[in-house]
């Protein structure tokens, strides 16, 4: 009995690094924060795993590209972050978050101001590709609008149909559609003029890039067809400012292939969460398919269509 007890006792301690090892942070993970502010629906993301006994965190601010974040604390289940350093007169940007329940929640605090946050835990989206889509269907009809609404600031929009195309004539409102789109395959042909900068958003949340800013200014994951600050394409194709171009996109959950010209430019890449610019952070719902119109004008689309999984 004493050399089993003795046997059982060894191989416990044996355990306890690998069983210590296997305790991770309650804040490892990636969160969706969808957030609610005077000028609308926010949208914001963090990704964060553990990495030599530390944490490693990325954040999605509202707009712009995902960026790491070096400046932050843990205090057990709390988390103290500067996701905005100050700059000018602009006040530092810092999250105050606790874990609890499988969820963040904790406040922004800006100067004298501060806002809610609730974080959800971002969905897995790992789903088969169907066996079978649908026909291809129009989402621009070429005579007018329908179908599509301005967002963001519809006084201000600029987008017309003239000669069957859809065109920006210049910096103004985005544009949405009305429909909306759980996993698809999206076609569209546009002609982007050189030093335009705009985007296709898959769901509203995941921005296809749109952009011919001089060359050699942009990152890989930030030029011309990338999934923004997310994946840059594995081929970099020649430049075809003022040219028709085109796209043919499928996306099954987080899984991701673009083909661009005819030339598979970025096959079955997972998109880790939202780009700046999403309407939401709800990434386990539907969402439109939307156009930035408020940085450049110039863009003109033809060819929209959509094919969606066969029931």
């Amino acid at each position: 009995m004493q050399a089993r007890s003795t046997a059982f006792l060894t191989i416990s301690l044996l355990l306890l690094p690998s069983l210590s090892q296997a305790v991770t942070s309650p804040f490892a993970g990636r969160w969706d924060f969808t957030t609610t502010t005077p000028s609308g629906v926010g949208a914001n993301w963090l990704g964060v795993t553990e990495k030599d006994g530390g944490l490693d965190v990325w954040f999605q601010p509202t707009g712009g590209n995902v960026r790491q974040v070096k400046d932050f604390k843990v205090n057990g289940s709390h988390l103290t972050l500067n996701v905005g350093p100050a700059s000018g007169t602009r006040p530092a940007t810092t999250w105050e978050l606790d874990a609890a329940g499988g969820k963040l929640t904790g406040i922004q605090k800006r100067g004298g101001s501060t806002m809610a946050l609730t974080g959800l835990r971002a969905p897995d989206l790992k789903r088969s590709a169907p066996k079978a889509w649908t026909n291809p269907e129009p989402l621009f009809n070429g005579r007018n609008l329908d179908g599509w609404e301005p967002i963001g600031n519809p006084a201000n929009s600029h987008w017309v149909v003239k000669d069957g195309l859809l065109v920006n004539e210049e910096h103004g409102a985005n544009l949405k559609t009305t429909r909306m789109f759980d996993d698809f395959r999206v076609h569209f042909e546009v002609n982007c003029p050189d030093r335009a900068n705009s985007g296709f958003y898959l769901r509203g949340r995941y921005e296809l890039q749109l952009e011919y800013e001089p060359a050699g200014t942009e990152p890989p994951e930030r030029e011309m067809g990338s999934i923004y600050g997310r994946i840059g394409p594995r081929v970099q194709l020649p430049r075809k400012p003022s040219e028709w171009e085109t796209f043919d996109i499928t996306l099954v959950g987080r899984t991701v292939t673009i083909v661009r010209n005819g030339v598979i430019t970025i096959d079955h890449k997972e998109i880790e969460g939202i780009t700046g610019g999403a309407l939401d952070a709800r990434e386990g719902e539907p969402g439109p398919f939307y156009i930035q119109g408020d940085h450049t004008g110039g863009l003109k689309f033809r060819n929209i269509t959509v094919s969606v999984p066969k029931p």
